[in-house]
């Protein structure tokens, strides 16, 4: 058989992909299709970290828009994240992955506060260790939050889930003629605007060479493919 080709990643996830056919929160049979995703990697022997949105349940942009205070917004939207954290930990160990949520805003009935060399612990001990409340700062997205993270128990690459199946020219939805790159520099999303994570994050792993990964997590068995090696959706690096 063989050998994956990393050993420890950061998996991005956004709120939305515990949604799953409904408008709001969380789906549970969407959360443990996830579950089941990250146990098949998590079986290959592979140390594994997860960031997770809240957008499924509070979006702080959004509500800045509508008027509500800046850092008001981004906070409710952490502890969003930590309510995602909790239903994809349930998911997890109902299949057997025994996971520690790991948050950056301290609530320790609820979870672990973050200190990066026990969340490294977790992983040497193979468990999932699933990182909430983004950064513990406002202004900060949890795309930000990810870059970070994985460059704090050095994550080898981050592997960006999304509805698409890469990184792509235009919006595939709204331009059918829209064509997928293979494989891109950091600089050029950034100097093009492709909006695959913020600029904060792109710029953090382009000054540390961190590769991202951006693939469709709809389809089934792509995280596991794109640990083996198998070219599927784009990467981001130098």
């Amino acid at each position: 058989m063989p050998s994956p080709v990393y050993k420890r990643i950061l998996l991005k996830l956004s709120g939305e992909a515990l949604m799953g056919s409904q408008g709001f929160g969380v789906d549970p049979l969407m959360a443990a299709k996830v579950a089941e995703e990250v146990k098949e990697v998590h079986g290959l022997g592979v140390e594994l970290a997860i960031v997770i949105g809240g957008g499924n349940i509070f979006r702080g942009l959004s509500a800045t828009a509508q008027g509500m205070d800046r850092v008001s917004g981004d906070l409710m939207g952490m502890l969003a994240t930590v309510i995602n954290a909790i239903a994809l930990q349930d998911a997890l160990e109902k299949v057997g992955v025994f996971t520690r949520v790991v948050s950056a805003i301290e609530m320790r009935e609820v979870a672990e506060p973050f200190i990066r060399r026990r969340a490294m612990r977790h992983l040497e001990k193979r468990r999932v260790v699933i990182f909430a409340a983004g950064t513990g700062n406002p202004y900060f997205s949890t795309d930000t939050a990810a870059a970070l993270r994985a460059m704090e128990i050095k994550a080898e690459v981050i592997l960006k889930a999304t509805k698409v199946d890469g990184i792509f020219d235009a919006d595939p939805v709204k331009v059918k003629s829209a064509t997928m790159y293979s494989e891109i520099k950091y600089i050029d999303v950034l100097r093009q605007g492709l909006r695959v994570m913020d600029t904060t994050a792109i710029s953090l792993c382009m000054d540390n060479s961190l590769p991202i990964i951006v693939f469709n997590l709809l389809q089934s068995g792509n995280i596991q493919r794109v640990v083996m090696g198998e070219k599927i959706g784009t990467i981001v690096r130098v």
